[in-house]
């Protein structure tokens, strides 16, 4: 039905009886002669209809956007005034000669070029006409190219592609699991996987030394930009690799796969321990693109009379942090009201501040309204640890750690992007030597990432004192984006026996939610480890986007529906008796 695509028309093919088919892009009437954007998925030709043509000018003129066309016609020069030198096709068109519509169209619910400003609502409702668009074509495109390369780059050293179940049991993975009731067995449950954590760890067992899959995962959070319920990870699992073994396997694949996809050459991958990065930047994420690094000022506050300070200061769980913004001079009042208002998003009481307008003056040259419950020593001995200079404003974060590290983490994140502080484009780096258990809101102790990781140091130190045992983890950070994360894997029995205690799982709970796993584990089990990179969200940063949604083709909102199907949806009575389900609405 074509010859060739739209959008790989160019000079080369001057004089060229071509036949096109795509949708109507857009629709021009000029002084009698017809112009016509023909859109297919590699790109838009400009075909032209006048009426020496009598029958196709008159299918011309009925046509309307998004109308599906087969167009024959001859490929020419644009006149010089009309070249466009931003389409791949901008110095030629099509004198069309002949027209068929194969399909008209009603008016779409949105325009599909670069005007469109159709909220998400909108677009994810009429998912298969967004996707019509060249932006999201481009993004989609660009995903499989990148899926493509990881697979070519990991089987090239040895990796086998290897499916794991999606019907399978629950397991605790951080994030409440996804159910499907069996039919077969009633009032039992499958688990969607949230990962194929245990069985990549079983395949190891197996003797598969490497192996990797494009794996499809199911988490039942709360969502943010850059979460979706149903997600997609290249998962990768090792024997006999150490950690750094690991990193140098992922940091290669990174480079090349960004070399390959947007021409980027990625720099070194700094690695700071989970503390460091906490310490110096309240996040364990952390941007690199600029500095802004927090500064302890607590035991310069511990002996003011101001609580606000002082409280904090003297808390072993708390922090007093100070932020010192260059050329502080360009922010409003109204900026930092709305600073202000931000930071108590994530729990902050408030955002005080100094601004250094003359630095010679000492305090007199100083303007703030937390001045005067501060000695003049201490705001000096502030002003020196910060390396404060004239133009600066100064930020201070003071009570729990948690609080403080949230709050003017976000505010760093926030005043990099609104002042545009980048001192590069991209930033990579690894977190390491995360804390292994964290206490939970009762006092017990849960896995910071999930209880099969391998402690740093011996049983005796794990069991003693769980609360500073680190674990060999580590993630991968682009950007202040979290894009992979992994582990060397405990792989002696006696090892997740003792990590299962710690949890209070009792030996029954552990058979029976672990038992096929212990078991295995006693069977010959070799150390290994291996990793977990978000496609999605790596896609999401090649793509220069800021929601994940942008690149997924059929993505959920952000309350985990799905606009264009309208799922979740209630089912057929017949259907839950089938499965043995009773529903009961909350009140």
């Amino acid at each position: 039905m074509r010859s060739h695509y739209c959008g790989q028309l160019r000079d080369t093919h001057i004089d060229e009886e071509v036949s096109l088919c795509g949708w109507v892009h857009r629709r021009r009437d000029h002084g009698g002669v017809i112009f016509l954007d023909i859109r297919d998925h590699e790109g838009i030709v400009q075909v032209v209809f006048d009426p020496d043509t009598a029958a196709s000018f008159a299918l011309a003129d009925q046509v309307r956007n998004e109308y599906v066309l087969n167009i024959k016609g001859r490929v020419r020069h644009r006149d010089q005034a009309a070249i466009n030198p931003k389409m791949g096709t901008g110095m030629i068109e099509v004198l069309g000669k002949e027209l068929i519509i194969l399909n008209t169209a009603e008016t779409p619910p949105f325009q599909l070029d670069e005007h469109s400003d159709a909220g998400e609502d909108i677009r994810l409702r009429y998912r298969y006409i967004d996707l019509r668009r060249p932006e999201m074509q481009e993004k989609i495109r660009l995903r499989s190219k990148t899926a493509h390369f990881v697979r070519r780059y990991l089987e090239d050293r040895s990796f086998v592609d290897i499916e794991t179940p999606i019907l399978t049991k629950a397991t605790p993975e951080g994030a409440r699991d996804y159910l499907v009731p069996s039919r077969t067995h009633p009032g039992q449950f499958f688990a969607l996987p949230q990962s194929p954590q245990i069985f990549k760890q079983l395949l190891m067992m197996s003797g598969f030394d490497r192996y990797y899959q494009i794996a499809r995962c199911f988490r039942d959070e709360d969502l943010r930009a850059d979460r979706q319920p149903e997600f997609t990870q290249v998962d990768i699992e090792t024997t006999f690799m150490d950690e750094q073994q690991i990193m140098t396997l992922t940091e290669d694949l990174f480079r090349a796969l960004f070399k390959e996809i947007i021409d980027v050459e990625l720099e070194a991958f700094p690695v700071l321990t989970y503390a460091e990065a906490k310490r110096k930047y309240g996040s364990d994420r952390p941007d690199l693109r600029f500095g802004l690094e927090f500064v302890d000022v607590a035991d310069l506050m511990q002996e003011v009379e101001f609580k606000v300070f002082s409280g904090p200061a003297s808390d072993s769980g708390s922090r007093v942090v100070a932020l010192r913004l260059e050329q502080g001079d360009r922010l409003t009042r109204k900026m930092i009201d709305d600073y202000t208002k931000f930071v108590g998003i994530y729990g902050a009481r408030g955002l005080a501040y100094i601004r250094v307008n003359d630095l010679d003056a000492g305090v007199a040259g100083l303007q703030s309204p937390i001045l005067k419950f501060l000695p003049d020593e201490v705001v000096l001995n502030i002003l020196a640890r910060v390396g404060a200079k004239d133009k600066d404003i100064i930020f201070f974060g003071a009570d729990k750690a948690d609080i403080v590290n949230d709050a003017l983490g976000a505010l760093r994140n926030k005043l990099g992007e609104d002042l545009n502080l980048y001192t590069r484009l991209w930033a990579p780096c690894w977190v390491t030597d995360f804390p292994m258990f964290e206490a939970d809101k009762t006092g017990n102790w849960s896995a910071t990432h999930h209880p099969f990781t391998q402690p740093v140091g011996d049983m005796d130190e794990m069991l003693a004192n769980p609360g500073a045992t680190l674990s060999r983890a580590y993630d991968v950070v682009i950007n202040g984006h979290e894009v992979g994360g992994g582990s060397i894997r405990v792989h002696q029995t006696s090892m997740q026996q003792q990590i299962f205690k710690v949890l209070k799982l009792s030996d029954d709970e552990a058979n029976v939610k672990f038992g096929f796993l212990l078991e295995a584990l006693r069977y010959g089990a070799p150390p290994h480890g291996g990793l977990a990179i978000g496609l999605d969200r790596l896609i999401m940063l090649l793509c220069g986007s800021h929601a994940i949604r942008d690149v997924i083709a059929f993505p959920k909102t952000q309350t985990a529906a799905c606009l264009l199907t309208s799922a979740p949806s209630e089912v057929d009575p017949q259907q839950l008796k089938d499965l043995h389900v009773a529903v009961r609405k909350p009140v």
